[in-house]
C-alpha cells in the first residue's frame, strides 16, 4: 500500500472514530468568570482551568459517547452583567449546567435566575449563604468562610490569642466573612474587640490600622480578596505594627504575594491544599489529584496552578462525573451531583447530599504561612 492511501485509511479511520466516540450530542457547559477587572485574579485561573480539563476529557474520546462543550462568558465582576449573561447561557446557548460566578456577589445575583430556569449551577465563590440554606440547583466547590474562619480560631485558641481586630471588606464576601468571623467568636473563646470595615475599591486603609493599633488585640484578621488585602499588608508594616496578621482565602494565590511583596512575610491564612501540595503526606488522598493538576496546569500555563483554578477543575469533574453516571439533561446532572460522594478533587474531598450543597468538611483547608515569598503548612 503506497503512502497516500495509507494516509487516506489512517485519515478515515480518524473520522470514524471521532464519529464514534462523539456519537451523542454534546453536554453544552456554561460558565462564568471574572477573566478581566479586579477579580481577574479569580477568573483567569478559573477559566483556565476549566478549558484545560474539559480540552483532555474530550480528547480521550469524551463522556459516554458526549463531547463537553464550554460556553465562558467574561463578567468582569459585574453582579448585574452577571446576571445578563446567566440569561443568555440559558435562554440562547441552551447549557445544561453553568460554573461559576468567580465572587460571592455575583453568585447571589445569579442564583435566583438559576433556581427559576431550573439549571444546575456550581458557585466557584466562598460565601456560606450561596448554598446556606440549602437551594435546590445550586452548589459550590469553594470552601465555606464558615470553615476557613474556624481554622483560624482554633489556631488563636491553641496559642492563646484571644483578643482580635477585624478587618472585612465591604462587599459579599467580606460581609460573609464578617458574619462568620463574629457569629463564631464565643465558641473558641475570641474577643473582637475591633471591628472596622473598609471599600472594595480603597487604597490606605491607614485610618483603620492606626484605630487598631490603639486596641488590645492579639492579632488582627483582614477578611477580602485583592488588591485590598495587599495594601493592608504594606500599611501594616509601614506603621510599624507588630501584631500577627491573619488573611482570609481570599488571597490564596502567588498573586497576593506579588502584591504585597515583602509585606507579605509571616502572614497565615487558611487555604485549599493545593498551594502545598508538594508538602502534604503520602497519606493524603487528594495529593495525587493535587499534584497532577499544578503539573498540568504548568505544562498548559507555564504558571502554578492555584486554589482558585481548583474550584472551576472539581465544578467540570462533578459535571463530567454525573455525566458518566448517565445524567445528559439539567434536571438529571442536578440529581447526580446531589449524590455526589467521596470525589476527591482539588478543594477537598466532597461529598453532597439533599441537606449540604457545600460538600466539603474542615479538612478541606490547612492554614499557611507565608515565608520566602512562598508557602510553608503551620503546625
Amino acid at each position: 500500500m503506497n503512502s497516500k492511501i495509507m494516509s487516506f485509511v489512517i485519515g478515515a479511520m480518524t473520522l470514524l472514530y471521532s464519529a464514534t466516540v462523539f456519537a451523542a450530542s454534546p453536554i453544552k457547559i456554561g460558565a462564568l468568570f471574572a477573566v478581566t477587572g479586579p477579580a481577574a485574579f479569580l477568573g483567569e485561573p478559573e477559566r483556565n482551568s476549566a478549558k484545560m480539563v474539559i480540552d483532555e476529557i474530550n480528547k480521550a474520546g469524551g463522556v459516554k459517547g458526549h463531547k463537553l462543550e464550554l460556553v465562558v462568558y467574561d463578567t468582569t465582576g459585574d453582579a448585574t452583567k452577571a446576571v445578563q449573561l446567566a440569561t443568555k447561557l440559558i435562554k440562547d446557548d441552551k447549557v445544561v449546567a453553568i460554573i461559576g460566578p468567580s465572587t460571592t456577589g455575583e453568585t447571589m445575583a445569579v442564583i435566583p435566575v438559576a433556581e427559576k430556569e431550573q439549571v444546575p449551577l456550581i458557585s466557584c465563590s466562598a460565601g456560606s449563604k450561596i448554598t446556606d440554606p440549602v437551594k435546590k440547583w445550586i452548589f459550590k466547590t469553594a470552601q465555606n468562610d464558615s470553615l476557613a474562619v474556624g481554622k483560624i480560631y482554633e489556631y488563636l485558641q491553641k496559642t492563646k490569642q484571644t483578643s482580635v481586630s477585624i478587618l472585612t471588606v465591604s462587599d459579599g464576601f467580606g460581609a460573609s466573612g464578617r458574619e462568620q468571623l463574629k457569629s463564631q467568636a464565643v465558641k473558641y473563646g475570641i474577643t473582637i474587640v475591633s471591628d472596622d470595615t473598609y471599600g472594595p475599591k480603597d487604597t490606605d486603609m491607614t485610618a483603620q490600622l492606626t484605630k487598631i493599633r490603639g486596641s488590645r488585640a492579639q492579632a488582627i484578621i483582614c477578611w477580602g480578596t485583592n488588591p485590598g488585602p495587599a495594601i493592608i499588608a504594606k500599611n501594616v508594616r509601614q506603621l510599624g505594627i507588630k501584631t500577627p496578621v491573619f488573611m482570609s482565602h481570599g488571597v490564596s494565590s502567588k498573586k497576593f504575594i506579588d502584591l504585597a511583596g515583602e509585606a507579605a512575610e509571616g502572614i497565615k491564612l487558611p487555604s485549599g491544599k493545593v498551594v502545598v501540595a508538594d508538602l502534604l503526606p503520602g497519606s493524603d488522598k487528594q495529593k495525587n489529584s493535587l499534584m497532577d493538576f499544578v503539573k498540568d496546569y504548568q505544562n498548559h500555563y507555564k504558571a502554578e496552578g492555584d486554589h482558585f483554578g481548583g474550584h472551576a477543575w472539581d465544578a467540570v469533574m462533578l459535571i463530567r462525573n454525573a455525566v458518566e453516571h448517565g445524567a445528559d439533561s439539567a434536571a438529571a446532572i442536578r440529581d447526580q451531583l446531589e449524590k455526589s460522594k467521596g470525589f476527591a478533587g482539588i478543594g477537598g474531598s466532597f461529598n453532597y447530599s439533599a441537606q449540604d450543597h457545600a460538600g466539603l468538611g474542615k479538612d478541606a483547608f490547612v492554614l499557611v504561612e507565608i515565608r520566602n515569598k512562598d508557602w510553608v503548612i503551620v503546625k
